[in-house]
Parts: C-alpha cells; sequence; structure tokens
C-alpha cells in the first residue's frame, strides 16, 4: 500500500491533476500488483521558485510541468521498481502530455511496523491485512 506524493509548480487544473493521479495509480497497481482500493495519494502545489529540480548532469532539460514523486512503501523488488518507473513516465506522457525527462521518481521503503491505517493500530503488525 504505497503512498505517492506528489510535489509539482501550481498551475494545473482539477482534470490535469486527477490525469496525474490516476496515472501513476494504474502503473503502481500494475507494478507493486496492490488492490485497486489501495490508493492513497497527496499534492503539494509550489510556486514556481519552491521547487528546483536540477538534471545530477544527465542533460535533461526541465520544465515548468516537472514532477516529483516521493513513493513510501514497503519493500518492492528492483523489477517492480523497474516497471513502476517505465510505466509511470509511459503512463504520464500518455495521458497527461509529460516529458519523460520532467518526472523525476524517489522510492522510500519502509517496513510494516512503519504503518496505521488508523485507530491506532498497526494493522499489517495485527495481521487485520
Amino acid at each position: 500500500m504505497p503512498l505517492l506524493k506528489f510535489d509539482l509548480i501550481q498551475g494545473r487544473d482539477d482534470e490535469q491533476l486527477l490525469a496525474l493521479l490516476d496515472s501513476a495509480h494504474a502503473a503502481m497497481v500494475q507494478a507493486f500488483e496492490v488492490p485497486l482500493s489501495d490508493r492513497y495519494q497527496c499534492v503539494t502545489q509550489h510556486r514556481p521558485n519552491e521547487l528546483v529540480i536540477h538534471d545530477t548532469g544527465l542533460n535533461l532539460p526541465r520544465s515548468n510541468n516537472v514532477v516529483l514523486l516521493t513513493v513510501v512503501t514497503r519493500p518492492r523488488s528492483d523489477m517492480q521498481k523497474r516497471d513502476f518507473y517505465r510505466l509511470l513516465v509511459a503512463n504520464l506522457q500518455r495521458d497527461c502530455g509529460l516529458r519523460t525527462e520532467d518526472v523525476v521518481i524517489s522510492l522510500v521503503e519502509n517496513k510494516d511496523a512503519d504503518w496505521s491505517f488508523g485507530l491506532g493500530e498497526a494493522q499489517f503488525l495485527t495481521g487485520v491485512l
């Protein structure tokens, strides 16, 4: 049950945001084989000077459509991660018109004890999930 946190520059309308979230969710469901109902996403929009995403020496030109996606997730295999990256940029290019150079992804892994979905309980540890 990954948590997807999007940081982007202000200016997208509700329809564009929904397309972004839907496309990312579809990639996550396919690559990580999570249930369709496991959907936890949040968007933070920034003024242009509040989001600085350089190219790390790869000569990747960024535009104001850049998306920084942080994925907090239980451990995934290297193959699942690579599939997610590939599927995500393909979906975002197809559904949102995003350039592949404008998608930056960081996965942060955690463990079952690091999740509580409510009630002050660790559902993965108690066996409810």
